[in-house]
């Protein structure tokens, strides 16, 4: 399942349709098959969603609960969930012109549509805001974690900017409450090989050659709590969240690390507290030089120690 950029179907309150392509197959219908292929959406809301004209091919021809399976047929569809929990938090645009939109993200909003979430995602409340289809992050950051994230409003131009983060061109900076690591000399650089877990949830270390490397800084300190300023040279996933953990110093409120806690039980009085303070990049298609910061600040250091 993808998001189309030549949908025959508008985008429809912040939400562009997805496309599935039709496999080899047998399947007596295309009906048949989208059951199949998504068994958590029941076959009457299928038929429902067919009949609505909500199920249509690449040439926009709509598909009919009976219509005979096609191998190769591009199909397009909206998603939906039938109860999403608003999140109470709202998301700021900083910066928008004819390339790029920054966000500053609150904590426990998803970038993009997944699992539960779909219009409870900075993603679709930007297109549902600006009117823009298609807008696309050009980096992630975790659901739980706030700060900056980038988007690209023109497919066009969309790749040379992910080419930035694959380059290593782009200078993140993170800021971080944790534990105060006493015996800890910094400023300090750490570098460990981080592979998929077994709980998808997580990521673990294993040895062998570095694909993780942070530089770590202290900023304040105060009692047992400390900010920190984290700069990652790569972008592994939970990175951040894994080398604290790792130096002894999980950042403050993690669910995940060191100990993966019950899905479903966020706390929105304790947010990871975990901000993307600032990106900088030298603009691919225009060249100028791009310095994003963040408006959001984390617990001062005396109430996050309450």
């Amino acid at each position: 399942m993808s998001t189309a950029h030549s949908s025959p179907l508008p985008m429809r309150d912040g939400v562009s349709p997805s496309c599935v392509v039709l496999p080899s197959g047998d399947w007596p219908s295309i009906a048949a098959f989208l059951c199949a292929r998504f068994p958590a959406i029941a076959a009457e809301e299928w038929a429902a969603r067919m009949a609505a004209g909500d199920v249509v091919d690449e040439f926009g021809q709509t598909v009919s609960a009976a219509r005979p399976f096609q191998a190769g047929l591009r199909v397009f569809y909206y998603r939906a969930l039938a109860a999403e929990t608003p999140i109470p938090f709202e998301e700021r645009v900083l910066f928008q012109d004819e390339l790029l939109v920054v966000a500053d993200k609150p904590h426990f909003l998803p970038v993009t549509p997944g699992g539960r979430y779909l219009q409870e995602t900075l993603l679709v409340r930007l297109k549902r805001k600006l009117g823009i289809a298609t807008l696309s992050p050009i980096h992630r950051i975790d659901r739980e974690t706030a700060g900056l994230v980038v988007f690209a409003v023109q497919p066009a131009t969309r790749g040379r900017y992910h080419a930035l983060f694959a380059e290593r061109a782009v200078e993140k900076c993170y800021e971080a409450v944790a534990p105060f690591r006493v015996d800890l000399a910094l400023p300090c650089t750490y570098r460990s090989r981080l592979v998929d877990a077994a709980n998808f949830m997580q990521m673990r270390t294993e040895a062998g050659e570095p694909n993780a490397e942070t530089h770590i800084e202290l900023l304040e300190q105060a009692g047992a709590l400390a900010r920190y300023r984290l700069s990652p040279l790569t972008g592994r996933r939970h990175q951040l969240r894994m080398h604290c953990a790792a130096l002894g110093m999980p950042i403050l409120h993690d669910r995940i690390y060191p100990e993966l806690l019950p899905e479903n039980t966020d706390d929105y009085a304790r947010p990871l507290q975990l901000l993307a303070r600032r990106i900088a990049f030298r603009d691919p298609v225009s060249g100028v030089e791009r310095c994003f910061e963040s408006q959001r600040s984390l617990m001062p250091l005396a109430e996050a120690g309450l």
